[in-house]
């Protein structure tokens, strides 16, 4: 891939990824500025706490789908290899969206729209390591931990171990990304799945 590709892949991507679904659809429903709901995160577990169920499940599925079209369309108009940095580029628009002065989410949903369009046996494992941690722990936080820490694993399981790398810097980003959440962990203060604060 030469370096044109590269970079409109990976600014295709960003563009694309950083629209801000879940502040769009809370002003939309009228459920004021997502901003200044709960932790202030743009994401769908924020989202959440504003009582309104549909705007949260709204905002997961759009934020994994734009990643998730990133990495489809990227792969139809420059081939695989500009796949995996559409995917990672649209992670980095979501947590670090130019109209939001890159302040965005956490990037929990556009990981795992990302490795289900990739490598979609290691996406649906991303999927239901959330969904067994989240559920064990009622922590949206330590479900998106685990997910993560296993990405690399689980590429290399199901013979994607060329794409292990991006498991890898997705998984440092995403912690990168959780490290106030962290911290609340270690002190016990980590508001728990449908909490309002």
């Amino acid at each position: 891939m030469d370096l044109t590709t590269f970079g409109l892949a990976a600014l295709f991507g960003y563009l694309l990824g950083s629209v801000p679904f879940g502040i769009l659809i809370t002003k939309l429903m009228g459920l004021g500025d997502l901003r200044q709901i709960g932790s202030g995160n743009i994401g769908a577990t924020n989202v959440l706490r504003t009582g309104n169920k549909a705007a949260a499940v709204g905002t997961l599925v759009l934020d994994g789908g734009k990643a998730a079209l990133a990495v489809v369309l990227a792969r139809l108009l420059a081939g695989e290899d500009a796949a995996p940095i559409a995917g990672l580029a649209a992670f980095i628009g979501h947590c670090f969206p130019v109209w939001l002065r890159f302040k965005g989410g956490k990037g929990v949903a556009t990981f795992l729209g990302l490795m289900l369009a990739l490598a979609w046996p290691v996406g649906l494992a991303c999927c239901l390591t959330w969904l067994v941690a989240a559920l064990i722990t009622r922590i949206s936080s330590l479900g998106a931990l685990a997910s993560a820490a296993a990405s690399a694993v689980w590429l290399w399981a199901f013979g994607y171990g060329h794409l292990a790398y991006l498991g890898l810097v997705l998984a440092v980003l995403v912690f990168w990304r959780h490290k106030d959440n962290i911290a609340r962990l270690k002190a016990g203060r980590e508001p728990r799945i449908g909490s309002k604060s």
